[in-house]
C-alpha cells in the first residue's frame, strides 16, 4: 500500500495539527473495512479525531482510496466549519481522484519531484 497527500492536504494538514501517523490509523482503519461514507467512485470520508477529542467532533478528509494498493488524501474540513460537502466539490474530487489513482509510475514520481504530491511512511 502506498499512501500520499496532495500539496492542498500537505498545507491542511499542518494548519489542522494532522500528522502522518494518525493519517496512517485513518488508512489502517480503512483497510479492515472501517470506512465512515463510500462516496463512489474510489472515494471516501473518514472521521479523524481532533487532539484531545473523538472522532465525531474532530475532521473529515476525503480520500481517493483503491485497496491495497493506493491512498490519496484530497481534502479536509472540521466538523464545526462545515457539515458536509456540495454536489459540485464531490464530483471535482471524483476526477481528481480517478487521476490520482490511475497515475502510472512515472508520473507519480514526477508528482512526487514537483511538490505536487507527498509520500507518507506507512508501514
Amino acid at each position: 500500500m502506498k499512501v500520499f497527500k496532495t500539496k492542498w492536504f500537505i498545507r491542511y494538514a499542518k494548519r489542522a495539527h494532522i500528522d502522518d501517523r494518525t493519517l496512517c490509523e485513518v488508512v489502517k482503519r480503512t483497510e479492515r473495512g472501517l470506512i465512515d461514507a463510500d462516496l463512489g467512485s474510489d472515494v471516501i470520508k473518514q472521521r479523524v479525531a481532533r487532539e484531545g477529542r473523538g472522532r465525531s467532533k474532530g475532521y473529515r478528509v476525503i480520500i481517493a482510496y483503491r485497496h491495497r494498493r493506493r491512498t490519496v488524501f484530497l481534502y479536509g474540513f472540521a466538523k464545526n466549519e462545515r457539515d458536509n460537502i456540495e454536489n459540485d466539490e464531490l464530483e471535482s474530487l471524483k476526477e481528481i481522484a480517478a487521476v490520482w489513482l490511475n497515475v502510472n509510475d512515472d508520473e507519480l514520481k514526477r508528482s512526487l519531484s514537483n511538490g505536487l504530491l507527498q509520500e507518507v511512511v506507512y508501514e
